[in-house]
């Protein structure tokens, strides 16, 4: 009798979205159960690690907990458990598509054979996509089984693609990473928020929210375009809009052959036929470029190879040079073979962003067909052997010349992306030698586009890439406009976790940062609020909703209440924060879902609001509690303590902590002192404000009014206006 196949059971599976209790970052979260592969660990698997490093050889480099190459195999050949092993299978999937991840964990739970395992996710789909496949390749391996791990490969890039940003913009996002700038997809496409709040900036591949619709509309009128430019002196090649191919011709021979012709309002070269001076070609070349835009230019022919220019901000930051694309027959292979062989053979050519030259497929271009039949060839045709045919004239700008630019030409450039108005341009020029000025050698500019490909600068086919994402976020976040203290793109942030009191704390603390003229955002249980006016209440979707505050460009600082269902559940809503407080272990018994079984197992799920604390913000902790004084030393930050008496003593974090000359309010029979070492700053009567509100020895609201002013000084705002606001602060929740 066959003995029934192992099975892996995959439980459950949450994407944690914000900072969570296994990192900073997204991570894809999945409760296993081993079931029998609880008592069968690697070792005890007949051929089982063989069969899988068949599969996935690059195991080999994962250097696992051991801390070197082979580390992994070792721990396989020594014995380790199922849900370590799919941990690394999944790792290395998304490695061979494309989507490098080296974070991942595996833990125990309190259930027997159930374990917790983790891997760094930058996208929900992509994760689940390499799980799927991950599980089915361990599964396969384990039960001796068949496994295309090609396919499964191919699953997981599909889901990239699907899913991840283009070059342009990911470049883009990468450099505001690399300034530690959050970013926020705003679509499924490329619309990205740089930062938060009031401070954000948008992004669409290369616009910007700076770019201006109507500069955006006049770069796409090629004719209006070179009206503007020629106004300004930069060299253009002089054109007419034609409305018929007998136009065209009559406006040829006006012009002075050879002429290109092309439509006024379509990119990437589709359309454009150069250096035409037979009238059944012009007539032909109109028929072309009437299919690509709405009207059909015909210009004065420029010698030269073209080149595309990046500016960013006013300067040029990178430039390309085209090169054309030729064919030498062997008087055997057809037009179409020769094309392929000696031209897409290149490995620099492709259909993907990988690729910074593109395949070439006539049939699919009639510019290059036109081409080729003014050349007498037909793609069928073998042309005798030494004919050389121009195949392709541009639509290969891919070769660095950054350097090479002469100072005449990037002022031409630079001073044509202004006239059109566009913050970042691509500028199209033809010249034979880009080192040399414009107008000396006949060379002139012949568009300007909005919103440039930037995949010519990353990758070139030929020369050094160019950091244009850097050049872009710095134009958008000018590091010499930083002051002290402030982040480009970050708005201050408080984040409140706990149970005890928080919601009361969030308000009033928002209410305070508020007072100190910044439109504040404010996401509770109470609702979610821009200022005063509640915009929506509090829902199941929390997260969503907290995380869209952030969007809003009205908030100047925004405050979050954290619960520890929400970090477990889904991560905080943001991904670094100014001023972290902590409140109490309290509420554990509801959270037996996440195996926390008494409140000591808080201490990795609160700890995170303390880890994402700025070095320069501010840690607020509740002294009361020695398990919540404890985390004072996972703080990046400053520590501030609150605390209260109880049988007439201080709590003993606190008063060490003011022998140390820290900061701390402490609450004394009624009356809330803000105190640094041993001297007090600054006083507030607490009970008499709520003895004159109804609400005298309501205990639990004096404890939240203590964290509150404690919070908003750890803010930063003064004792006074501290003072002041807590008298006019709302003490009841809004209905």
């Amino acid at each position: 009798m066959t003995a029934a196949p192992f099975d892996l059971q995959l439980q459950r599976i949450t994407y944690l979205r914000g900072p969570n209790i296994w990192t900073y970052r997204p991570v894809m979260e999945v409760w296993l159960d081993l079931g029998a592969l609880e008592q069968s660990p690697s070792n005890a698997l007949p051929g089982f690690t063989d069969r899988l490093l068949a599969l996935l050889p690059a195991l080999e480099e994962h250097h696992c907990g051991v801390g070197e190459r082979g580390g992994f195999i070792q721990r396989l050949r020594e014995g380790t458990w199922a849900g370590h092993i799919l941990e690394h299978c999944v790792i290395e999937l998304l490695n061979l598509a494309g989507m490098p991840t080296g974070f991942g964990q595996t833990r125990s739970t309190s259930q027997p054979g159930v374990y917790r395992m983790v891997f760094r996710a930058r996208n929900e789909q992509v994760g689940r996509a390499a799980l799927m496949q991950g599980h089915a390749l361990l599964l396969a391996a384990i039960n001796d089984q068949p496994f295309d791990v090609k396919a499964a490969v191919d699953v997981v890039r599909e889901a990239i693609d699907d899913c991840y940003l283009g070059p342009s913009t990911a470049c883009i996002v990468g450099a505001a990473t690399d300034r530690r700038i959050p970013h926020i997809r705003l679509n499924d496409g490329n619309l990205v928020q740089l930062g938060y709040g009031a401070a954000q900036r948008r992004i669409w591949t290369a616009e910007t929210d700076l770019t201006g619709a109507i500069a955006e509309t006049i770069a796409g009128d090629k004719d209006l375009t070179k009206t503007l430019l020629k106004a300004c002196g930069v060299p253009v090649p002089e054109g007419v809009v034609v409305a018929s191919p007998e136009e065209a011709w009559e406006a040829a021979q006006d012009i002075g052959l050879p002429v290109v012709v092309k439509p006024t309002d379509a990119n990437h070269g589709r359309g454009v036929t150069l250096d035409l001076s037979k009238r059944e070609d012009i007539e032909a070349a109109f028929k072309v470029a009437d299919a690509e835009g709405s009207e059909v230019i015909v210009e004065t022919f420029i010698r030269g190879n073209e080149h595309r220019m990046l500016v960013v901000g006013g300067q040029l930051v990178a430039a390309a040079r085209g090169d054309e694309a030729w064919i030498t027959a062997d008087g055997q292979h057809t037009v179409t073979q020769l094309i392929d062989s000696q031209i897409n053979s290149d490995p620099r050519r492709g259909t993907t962003e990988d690729h910074p030259l593109n395949r070439l497929d006539p049939r699919e271009d009639p510019v290059i067909m036109l081409d080729l039949q003014r050349q007498g060839f037909g793609l069928d045709d073998v042309p005798p052997v030494g004919k050389r045919l121009l195949v392709q004239r541009n639509g290969n700008v891919a070769i660095d010349c950054t350097d090479d630019v002469h100072p005449e030409v990037a002022h031409s450039v630079c001073l044509a992306a202004k006239a059109v108005g566009l913050d970042i341009a691509g500028i199209d020029l033809v010249c034979e030698d880009i080192r040399r000025p414009l107008q000396a050698q006949g060379g002139a500019i012949v568009e300007v586009n909005a919103g440039p490909g930037l995949l010519m600068h990353l990758k070139p086919a030929e020369g050094q890439p160019r950091p244009v994402g850097q050049a872009i976020v710095e134009h958008l976040f000018p590091s010499d406009q930083d002051s002290d203290g402030d982040r480009p793109g970050r708005i201050p942030i408080v984040g409140v976790a706990g149970s005890q009191g928080t919601a009361t704390i969030a308000r009033a603390v928002a209410w305070l940062v508020h007072l100190s003229g910044r439109p504040t955002a404010l996401a509770c249980q109470d609702g979610l609020f821009i200022g005063s006016r509640r915009i929506e209440r509090a829902g199941k979707q929390y997260w969503d909703q907290s995380h869209r505050l952030l969007m809003n460009r009205d908030a100047r600082a925004a405050v979050f209440e954290n619960p520890a269902s929400l970090i477990l559940d889904d991560g905080l809503p943001y991904d670094r924060c100014h001023v972290g407080v902590v409140t109490d272990f309290e509420g554990w018994q509801n959270l037996a879902r996440h195996d926390v079984r008494e409140a000591d197992h808080l201490h990795k799920v609160l700890r995170t609001q303390i880890d994402v604390v700025f070095s320069d913000g501010a840690g607020v902790l509740n002294a009361n509690d020695a398990r919540v004084a404890a985390l004072a030393e996972l703080c990046d930050g400053e520590v501030l303590f609150y605390g209260h008496e109880v049988d007439g003593q201080l709590p003993a974090a606190l008063v060490d902590h003011l022998a140390q000359g820290g900061r701390a309010a402490v609450l004394r029979q009624g009356t809330v002192r803000l105190q640094q070492g041993a001297s007090s700053v600054a006083t507030l009567d607490v009970a008499g404000l709520l003895e004159r509100h109804g609400m005298g020895g309501d205990t639990a609201l004096t404890h939240a009014l203590l964290a509150a002013v404690a919070s908003a000084w750890g803010f930063g705002i003064s004792p006074e206006l501290i003072a002041a606001g807590i008298e006019t602060f709302p003490l009841r929740a809004p209905a």
